[in-house]
């Protein structure tokens, strides 16, 4: 009876929070070994982390992370085994790790703290291993036990999935840092202390991009693949795939058109998206989005003026509030459409 109370609580909590998601975090732990209900918040937080850093990653692609891509199994059959299918599982597996790590290492859970493992060794000249390490080894073990017990395929499309759940967690590790403080007389730094701290999701996030960018095509004996079943530890990703590809992300069907709209797949397509177009401070891709949504899809690019409200003459007053206006500005959007739309439409647009 408390056992399931406590499941039901930590749904309920869940479905507060992500409703909105169309893989649901609710089946994640529901499905999830029901001894590591202390796990579940933190679990269904790093889930939810891995997903806004999907949308982030994909803002300005044709492909946008889109709520209906958001599912970590593959029974259904509703989804293909492309390099997008391979980023979600990396990123949802890396969230979590990232996710418990962390709250590990706060001290959040009465099973596990910092890893201290090393502590008071020499690990190099001029310093030694000290402080507070975040144990990943805690966050990969729970993270491999919530995400890749939501697999239940028998086939390639299974050990596809969790080789990239598996190159997601690599990630948290192959993205950790030193980090240091000094030791010694009036700041001398005569000798160091080190310990091995995660890196932030958004670098995670931009280390798995890169995978994404050069994600691997395997071709595979489906036919021998399917008489063993993954999920049950016949088969494993190891066996299948070279060793020197388990930190690479995997694909085993090449990307659909996401320019059109195509129900039957769940593509929403790229007319109507907003695109970037003379913006400052982003990255030369981004800039390019006008040309990759719209043009290239064979769409025209509209600009539209839309009023937005800002804070602004923002003023300090003692003791201790700041107070500000709300000031009315004009901004310039730009969307995809069929149409030239306003008289100020850029036509074909530029990038």
């Amino acid at each position: 009876m408390g056992v399931l109370f406590m499941l039901r609580v930590a749904v309920g909590i869940c479905y507060a929070t992500f409703s909105a998601s169309a893989w649901s975090v609710n089946n994640f732990l529901i499905t999830g070994p029901k001894a590591y209900l202390t796990y579940t918040t933190s679990v269904a937080l790093g889930a939810q982390s891995g997903i806004e850093e999907c949308k982030f990653q994909f803002a300005w692609e044709r492909w946008n992370c889109p709520e209906n891509a958001l599912q970590l199994s593959t029974h259904n059959r509703l989804r293909g085994a492309t390099r997008e299918t391979s980023f979600i599982h990396a990123i949802s597996s890396a969230g979590v790790m990232h996710t418990i790590t962390k709250n590990c290492s706060m001290g959040d859970f009465e099973s596990c703290g910092c890893d201290e493992s090393k502590n008071g060794k020499t690990g190099g000249h001029g310093w030694i291993w000290g402080g507070c390490s975040d144990n990943v080894e805690f966050g990969e073990r729970i993270s491999k036990l919530f995400v890749d017990s939501l697999e239940k395929g028998k086939d390639a499309r299974a050990l596809m999935n969790l080789h990239n759940n598996r190159a997601g967690r690599l990630a948290v590790r192959a993205t950790m840092k030193r980090t240091c403080k000094c030791h010694g007389i009036s700041g001398s730094c005569s000798i160091q202390t080190c310990w091995m701290q995660l890196a932030d999701l958004r670098e995670i996030g931009d280390f798995l991009k890169a995978k994404y960018d050069q994600a691997l095509k395997i071709e595979m004996d489906k036919r021998q693949l399917r008489a063993g079943n993954s999920a049950e530890g016949h088969w494993t990703p190891r066996e299948a795939f070279l060793p020197s590809a388990e930190a690479e992300l995997i694909f085993l069907e090449e990307s659909p058109n996401y320019c059109i709209h195509n129900s039957s797949l769940g593509i929403l397509g790229t007319e109507g998206r907003e695109c970037l177009q003379n913006s400052h401070n982003t990255s030369r891709w981004d800039r390019h989005s006008c040309r990759r949504l719209c043009t290239e899809c064979g769409l025209q690019v509209e600009g539209r003026r839309t009023e937005a409200i800002s804070s602004c003459n923002c003023k300090f007053q003692w003791c201790c509030i700041v107070k500000c206006d709300q000031c009315k500005h004009v901004v310039n959007k730009y969307y995809c459409t069929r149409s030239l739309g306003s008289a100020w439409s850029r036509g074909k647009g530029s990038t």
